[in-house]
């Protein structure tokens, strides 16, 4: 009974120390706000400067982990390359040992006067008290802060003392220092602190853990660094999880704090235990402390950083050896490639290549809004994965097109050029926005299969003739465009006009649905949202073509050139939509049903007078 008692006194201090941990870091997190990751993205242009700026970030939010993901996120937006990243991670891995030394603070004593005064025990009273004034009777955000902060801190500090004062008892206990001296093998104790801070998803959590059992005088330099060293490469699972759903330069880099941690657990413990059976040395038996277990994990992490300072370059190409980039992604870098500033002193050729970077970025829009249009046939976790990646990438396209382009601008071009670099310029933005479209779209296919939902029979039969409109007009006007087809263009408009039609008529459509209860509310949201960005995407298109057909005749103005085709309806351009609009009917469900009736009525005819003919071949064999 006793040894149940002690061991749920453990685990309410684990509770506790995590929950202050976590309350203490959110608040540190939410007082620096947004300047915290301004600072992190801009200020690392040296190695040097990324391992300071990481030591320090990490210091104070109190997690090597968030640190991490943050840096895994800006390179996942494209903000920061991977060799700055490469910097803060390691500098993360530094600061998330300071938590070590705070934690000292728990085992500070005194017995009297100034020493009862500056004990833990006091110094976390009146730290809470302060931090639930601040929570409670301030009305001000940043004051909840750092009420969060101070009630945190005096959590994790007694968390801290019941853990201790859980394992005390067990210094005595014979059968627990015998377990103890079972992970002074070095490859025990390295797979225990992996295993346990895999599970705790907290270095600083496992090393808390750790200086508490130190209290037991069981703990000893033996045992304390093989743990120690896998409790690095075990901080590195929460790291890798978030990088699920990212690119892969996200992948990477959260494969860099992983080599980290792991390429220190390799190196020390070949030169430790090499130099070790050498000469045996003295201290491996040496009981160890809170703050000897501190000194350890500091000195072991600085040292490994110390190490691997001279081979940044080489972990990141390893990286890229490891997460290989596929022939897709190497065309896509080489779109960007296109994009030479040399160029731009000779703007023929610049232009030539924009079109060419351009013509790439708008066959990736074709290719992601016909995959989220898939998607909303068969849903799959990878296939949306892919299409939220390509549309970071089609961002990616927009800025470093963007810029190219206005540099272009400075330049001396005849009008010819100029008008080409103003069709670029004017369709660039639609075609980043088609890329938003697509997003969305699998955004609402998510939702359905989360929600497990689906539209009606004739719903989803006047959805898929929507789709073929839509993925009609964006493959004519991605065509259009790579091959500077006016005809071709000139075919948008009509189309997107029958678009907007029939977004509308389905939506009427689906109201009545609803009132008559073919159709759930929840679905009507996921419909609506459907047609809303279907009608988007035709417009967008139409942006495209008249970008095209108006800047052929230097004369661009948009709403006054389909104002002016829309009152000619000149013979061209009715017969071509009369033609969609007969292609694209969306009355033809109950002439479908009718006809899949009377095919099933057809086949049921047919089995029954099969089943007769089988009866009456039966019969006549048994005669």
């Amino acid at each position: 009974m006793e040894g149940f008692t002690l061991i749920l006194s453990l685990l309410s201090g684990v509770a506790l120390f995590l929950f202050g941990m976590s309350l203490m870091g959110d608040g540190l997190k939410r007082v620096a706000g947004e300047k915290l990751e301004l600072i992190l993205y801009r200020l690392t242009n040296t190695p040097i400067k990324g391992i300071l700026l990481g030591t320090v970030v990490t210091a104070i939010i109190q997690s090597s982990s968030a640190t991490t993901v943050m840096v895994v996120g800006f390179v996942n937006a494209g903000i920061m390359k991977i060799g700055q990243a490469i910097g803060i991670i390691m500098g993360a891995n530094i600061g998330t040992s300071i938590t070590g030394w705070i934690l000292c603070l728990s085992y500070l004593e005194g017995t009297g006067g100034i020493a009862t005064l500056l004990s833990t025990a006091t110094i976390s009273a009146v730290v809470a008290i302060v931090g639930t004034v601040f929570r409670t009777f301030l009305k001000k955000a940043s004051y909840h802060y750092i009420g969060d902060i101070m009630l945190g801190f005096s959590i994790l500090m007694f968390g801290m003392q019941m853990m201790s004062g859980a394992v005390a008892p067990l210094k005595s206990n014979e059968h627990f220092v015998n377990a103890l001296t079972m992970f002074s093998n070095p490859f025990m104790g390295i797979m225990v602190g992996i295993l346990f801070t895999a599970v705790l998803q907290s270095a600083s959590a496992s090393v808390g853990i750790l200086q508490a059992l130190s209290v037991t005088g069981g703990i000893t330099f033996a045992t304390a660094l093989p743990i120690t060293m896998g409790i690095g490469v075990g901080a590195a699972c929460p790291v890798l999880l978030s990088s699920i759903g990212t690119n892969k330069n996200g992948k990477r880099t959260a494969l860099i704090y992983l080599l980290n941690d792991l390429f220190g657990m390799v190196i020390w413990s070949v030169v430790f235990y090499s130099v070790h059976a050498a000469m045996n040395f003295t201290f491996m038996n040496l009981p160890m402390t809170p703050v000897r277990i501190a000194l350890l994990n500091t000195v072991f992490r600085m040292a490994t950083i110390l190490v691997l300072i001279p081979f940044i370059k080489g972990i990141e190409k390893l990286v890229f050896v490891l997460i290989r980039d596929t022939q897709e992604d190497k065309e896509d870098q080489a779109d960007f490639d296109l994009l030479e500033e040399r160029f731009l002193a000779y703007p023929p050729l610049a232009i030539a290549q924009s079109h060419q970077a351009m013509n790439g970025m708008a066959k990736k829009v074709r290719k992601n809004i016909s995959s989220a249009l898939c998607l909303l046939k068969e849903y799959s976790d990878e296939q949306y994965n892919h299409i939220q990646e390509k549309e970071n990438l089609i961002d990616k396209y927009e800025d470093k097109l963007g810029s190219y382009l206005m540099q272009l601008t400075g330049r001396e071009m005849t009008m010819a050029q100029n008008s080409e670099v103003s069709k670029f310029l004017h369709t660039l933005s639609d075609f980043e926005r088609l890329g938003d479209h697509a997003s969305n779209i699998s955004k609402v296919a998510n939702e359905l299969h989360e929600k497990n939902s689906s539209f009606s029979d004739e719903g989803k039969y006047e959805l898929g003739i929507l789709e073929s409109a839509v993925s009609d007009i964006v493959d004519m006007t991605v065509a259009a465009f790579m091959s500077d087809d006016l005809k071709v263009a000139e075919k948008v408009e009509p189309l997107r006009e029958l678009i907007s039609i029939l977004c509308d008529e389905l939506k009427m459509r689906h109201i009545k649905r609803l009132q008559h209860g073919k159709c759930e509310l929840k679905q009507g949201f996921a419909f609506n949202d459907l047609l809303a960005n279907f009608e988007r995407i035709g417009a967008h298109c139409s942006n495209v073509a008249v970008a095209m057909i108006e800047l052929a005749d230097a004369d661009f103005d948009t709403h006054s050139y389909i104002k002016a085709m829309r009152e000619r309806k000149n013979t061209d351009y009715i017969a071509c939509f009369e033609a969609y609009e007969e292609k694209y009917n969306i009355n033809g469900y109950k002439k479908l049903k009718k006809a899949k009736k009377e095919d099933e009525i057809g086949k049921g005819k047919k089995n029954k007078k099969e089943v007769k003919k089988k009866k009456h071949l039966s019969r006549s064999y048994k005669k």
